[in-house]
């Protein structure tokens, strides 16, 4: 994985008097950079090394988005030609996933078998891969599960019943609001509610026939009614589970709901 310094990056992004300053008033109002950044001895100008904030690639892709620059284009096609993002390292090890027998039929549904999934796709590439948060998280707005209480939380989601498709969509609805690691919760979970349903009532998500922007919103406002996402996995379900096109599919629509869209 690349750390870039999170100064340098900004005096790239915006010309600012002050990168130092602008960097930490960037990093106050959107809380969720620190879960893509690091402290590392750096050489500054006087050729000493002192201890600065480091951004990884997901961090830098976040900072391009959020930050209004002139030269946005030219930095993200130079990521585009220079980097090897995680979503794409992650991706290439999800495609393979289908060829595995990681999980085992007694922890289909449980969090074990979650915590396997997200191991399995971020393993070399998140320090926290399959490991349950202990921090506290929130994202958009939405705060999720506390960190303090998490470890009861999931044991009680273990315990919901989940032999139909009803059932199913509540227990993802509550595993989302869980959130139970750092970073990688939707792709990794959206995994392990097909297999569910592929083991429980024999078919799975297409999740080509949903669109992004509905399948977000739905998501932000399943905690309080999760109605909507219960009619958009409804209506994409297909007993097709074999198929391994509509699994790669699948996959490449799951990681593209993640893509932070540029300003």
């Amino acid at each position: 994985m690349w750390w870039y310094s999170a100064v340098d990056f900004i005096s790239v992004l915006t010309d600012p008097n002050s990168p130092r300053r602008y960097w930490n008033n960037v990093k106050a109002r959107n809380p969720e950079l620190s879960m893509f950044c690091g402290q590392l001895k750096l050489y500054a100008e006087d050729n000493k090394k002192y201890l600065m904030d480091v951004i990884n690639e997901s961090g830098v892709r976040l900072l391009i988005a959020i930050i209004p620059s002139k030269y946005k284009k030219e930095i993200q096609g130079w990521m585009k030609g220079m980097l090897d993002p995680i979503d794409e390292q992650s991706k290439k090890k999800a495609y393979d996933f289908f060829k595995t027998n990681l999980i085992e039929n007694a922890e289909i549904g449980k969090t074990v078998a979650l915590q396997k999934i997200h191991g399995y796709l971020f393993e070399g590439l998140y320090p926290y891969a399959g490991q349950i948060r202990k921090k506290t998280i929130s994202k958009g707005g939405l705060a999720f599960a506390n960190g303090d209480l998490l470890a009861q939380i999931l044991n009680d989601i273990d315990k919901m019943p989940d032999s139909s498709f009803d059932e199913i969509v509540h227990k993802y609805v509550e595993m989302n609001i869980a959130h139970p690691f750092m970073e990688g919760n939707g792709r990794a979970t959206r995994i392990w509610i097909d297999m569910l349903l592929v083991d429980r009532i024999g078919k799975c998500v297409d999740w080509s026939a949903i669109e992004k922007n509905d399948y977000l919103s739905a998501m932000r406002e399943s905690p309080i009614d999760s109605t909507h996402l219960h009619d958009l996995l409804n209506n994409a379900l297909t007993s097709n589970v074999d198929n391994m096109e509509l699994f790669l599919k699948g996959i490449d629509c799951s990681y593209y709901y993640e893509e932070v869209e540029s300003i």
